[in-house]
């Protein structure tokens, strides 16, 4: 579960670049960038809740 948080942490800072380059300097390929950001970000999110609801069982 350790690298599951490591792999988030890692999306987030990904997708906080991304969208700042986009809305500060208009970059359309940082933009595209953040969305999948958020999509992997999204999924590991979900992995998350179930890795979590299956520990504390």
């Amino acid at each position: 579960m350790k690298k599951l948080v490591e792999k988030i942490n890692a999306n987030i800072e990904l997708f906080q670049v991304n969208a700042a380059a986009q809305l500060n300097k208009g970059n359309k390929a940082a933009g595209a960038r953040a969305r999948k950001a958020a999509l992997a970000l999204m999924k590991d999110l979900k992995e998350f809740r179930k890795a979590s609801v299956e520990a504390a069982k």
